[in-house]
This record gives C-alpha cells, sequence and structure tokens, in this order.
C-alpha cells in the first residue's frame, strides 16, 4: 500500500499562532498555495502586535539580545529548510549572522543613542532611547528572507513589535521564519507574519490609527500614497535598503526621550 504524503499547508502567523487567513483565500506562489491575508488578518495582527508590546518593550535589553541570539540558534538548527526556500545556503548564512549582529546591539543602544546633556542649572539631563510601538514591515522580494529579517529586525531589537508583509512572490522563506520564531523564545505577538498582496495589505497598514511606523523599503516605485495615508497619524516612515546594517537603522524605529532630573532635594 502506497503512503500519501502529508502536503504542508501554508498559513499565516499571528500572535504566536498559525492561522489561515479569515476569508479563507489563498493564492499560487513558489508552486504552493499560500494563504492570501485580509483586512481583518491586518487588524488582528495589529491588535495582537499592541497587547504584546508592553511584555517585549518590558524586558531588559540584555534579555532582548538572548531572545534574539535564541532565535539564531534555531535558524541554525533549521539551515537546511531555509536554504530550501531562499536562494541558498549564502543568504541563510547572512541571515543568521544579521540576527546575531542585531542581537548584540541590544544592551548597547542607550549608551550609543543616548546622552547625559549639560545644562545651565541645578538638574541632570538625559536623553534616552524608547520603543516607538507597533512597526508594519514592507519585507523587500529579494533576496526574500535576508530582505524580511534585515528590516524587521531593527524594529524588533529596540523593543517595538512588528506586523510584516512577506515578499509576495517568494513567500516560503517567511513561513520558515515564522515556524523557527514559534520554537524560539520571541514571546506571542512580538512578530507577526501576513503573506499575500502587498498592493492590497500596504494601504490598510499605512492607515491603521494604532501602527506607530511602517517600513516602506519593500516597496517598488511611488510611495506618495502610503505616506499620505501614514500622516493621518504622524506614522514615523522608514525607506532603506536591505543591505544597510547599523545602530541606525535601529534609531529610525526609536524615539527619544529627554528627562530633566533637579540635582539635591
Amino acid at each position: 500500500m502506497t503512503r500519501l504524503p502529508v502536503k504542508k499547508t501554508y498559513k499565516l502567523y499571528i500572535g504566536g499562532a498559525f492561522p489561515r487567513s479569515e476569508s479563507g483565500r489563498t493564492y499560487e506562489a513558489e508552486g504552493q498555495n499560500i494563504a492570501r491575508a485580509s483586512r481583518k488578518d491586518v487588524r488582528d495582527a495589529v491588535r495582537v502586535a499592541r497587547s504584546a508590546f508592553p511584555g517585549w518593550s518590558g524586558l531588559t535589553a540584555y534579555n532582548r539580545g538572548q531572545v534574539l541570539y535564541r532565535l539564531a540558534e534555531m535558524m541554525e538548527a533549521r539551515a537546511t529548510h531555509f536554504a530550501a526556500v531562499s536562494s541558498g545556503k549564502k543568504e541563510v548564512d547572512k541571515t543568521i549572522d544579521r540576527v546575531v549582529w542585531y542581537a548584540g546591539w541590544a544592551d548597547k543602544l542607550a549608551q550609543v543613542l543616548g546622552s547625559s546633556n549639560p545644562v545651565a542649572g541645578p538638574y541632570f539631563d538625559f536623553t534616552v532611547p524608547e520603543p516607538t510601538g507597533v512597526v508594519a514591515v514592507l519585507a523587500p522580494e529579494e533576496p526574500p528572507l535576508y530582505g524580511l529579517v534585515s528590516r524587521m529586525l531593527p524594529a524588533l531589537v529596540g523593543g517595538n513589535t512588528v506586523v510584516a508583509v512577506a515578499a509576495e512572490t517568494h513567500p516560503l522563506a517567511a513561513v520558515e521564519l515564522a515556524e523557527a520564531l514559534a520554537t524560539s523564545d520571541v514571546p506571542a505577538g512580538a512578530v507577526n507574519i501576513l503573506t499575500g498582496s502587498r498592493d492590497e495589505l500596504a494601504p490598510w497598514l499605512a492607515a491603521h490609527m494604532d501602527v506607530n511606523a511602517i517600513d516602506l523599503t519593500g516597496v517598488d516605485g511611488d510611495v506618495a500614497e502610503l505616506e499620505r495615508l501614514a500622516a493621518d497619524n504622524v506614522k514615523r516612515v522608514v525607506r532603506s535598503t536591505a543591505d544597510a546594517e547599523s545602530p541606525y537603522e535601529i534609531e529610525a524605529f526609536l524615539e527619544l526621550k529627554t528627562v530633566w532630573h533637579p540635582i539635591g532635594l
């Protein structure tokens, strides 16, 4: 008797779970049926990202770095699977190295980006970085794994929570990443990954009033309409490259808060 293999179902990743799209829609990419996220899926992802924000941002910077390093460990263990759904081992190795690099920055941000400011008065004046909140990330189409991780990590390491839209034509790498996230120590809801049509999902994320920043790196062409939608709640709009690796990529998703404290009584 011939055994029939169990076919894999490619779903969304929201709140640490793997739901199908609420609409039941799918689309074909890379020879597979992939869940096609809807407007309601966007709302659900933002809601759980907001709920996860206090816990993730409230961790010590050192703990966040350790959690992200654990993600790198889980990706290393699944390297063969990642290579099969991306451009190969070289991309996987670069991606894991990038996770480790950003993990190492977690407890160094305050020293590098913050400051103690001299003032003419009986005060201490400090500037400290704080996370912006919920960040939407539109991942580049190429490279599908390295591009997504390179844009997701700068927001995540600073204490923000993320709703990411995977590469539309190469979504399998993002689904594999979701499975690594689910088996790592990253709290449920800190990262949420949607698959589907970028043109359909991007406007809802740009206009969502509970999204605090949006990364448009993965958008080709004119972004004027998305910027206009983002302006309604004064979202921070970021556009960079998948190759960028700098603490200032993290700073793009941070607010710098200045605190005055009297000296003495």
